[in-house]
C-alpha cells in the first residue's frame, strides 16, 4: 500500500506516522499542506496529529482549508481510505468527512494516559485483525477529545457499524463513550 502522511506547521507526529507506515510494509511519502496535488497512486492518507496549526482552538477548520485538502477529499470520495489520528481526526470532522464535533473534555483539563477500548467493529483495514468486542489498551493525550454528534449522525454511524471503538471507562464526556 502507498500511503501518504499530510504535513501540517506545528505538527510533530508526522515522523511517527511514517514510521508507524513504514514499519508496517507500506511505501509512505510525506506531503506539505500546501501541496496541490497528492503523488499518483496513493491508497492511503493518513493525516497525523501534534499541534497542527499550533493546537489552537479549531485548528482543525484552519488545517481543512489548507491547499492539499481538496485533493484529500477526492481521494475519499473515489473511496480511497483515510486515517485520522489525533488532530487528524479533529482536523476530517472539521472537513465534513466524519460526522460530529470534538470539544473541550468535561473537566476542561488535558489528558494523558493509557485507556481501555472496546472493539465494535473489526471489518476495516484498520480493524480486522481485532476480536469483536475484545478490550484493548491505547494512549490517548488530548484536551479536546469529548466527541459530540447530533441524533442523526449517530444514527447514521451506528446503522453504518461506523463506530469503531468506545471507551470502557470514558476519560473525556464523549457523546455514548465514542
Amino acid at each position: 500500500m502507498r500511503a501518504a502522511v499530510i504535513v501540517f506547521p506545528g505538527s510533530n507526529c508526522d515522523r511517527d506516522m511514517v514510521c508507524a507506515l513504514n514499519l508496517a510494509g507500506h511505501e509512505v511519502i510525506s506531503v506539505w499542506h500546501k501541496e496541490t496535488e497528492l503523488p499518483k497512486n496513493i491508497d492511503l492518507v493518513a493525516i497525523p496529529g501534534g499541534f497542527s496549526f499550533g493546537d489552537y482552538l479549531r485548528c482543525g477548520a484552519i488545517a481543512a482549508k489548507s491547499p492539499i485538502f481538496k485533493e484529500v477529499l477526492k481521494h475519499i470520495e473515489r473511496g480511497g481510505y483515510a486515517l485520522g489520528v489525533c488532530n487528524g481526526f479533529q482536523i476530517l470532522t472539521e472537513a465534513g468527512v466524519l460526522p460530529g464535533i470534538l470539544q473541550q473534555n468535561i473537566k476542561t483539563k488535558f489528558i494523558s494516559k493509557a485507556v481501555d477500548l472496546r472493539v465494535l467493529n473489526t471489518t476495516s483495514i484498520f480493524t480486522h485483525r481485532y476480536v469483536h468486542e475484545e478490550p484493548i489498551s491505547i494512549p490517548i493525550a488530548h484536551h479536546e477529545g469529548n466527541y459530540f454528534a447530533s441524533s442523526d449522525d449517530l444514527k447514521k454511524l451506528k446503522d453504518g457499524d461506523r463506530i469503531a471503538f468506545k471507551y470502557i471507562d470514558n476519560p473525556n464526556g464523549a457523546l455514548e463513550d465514542i
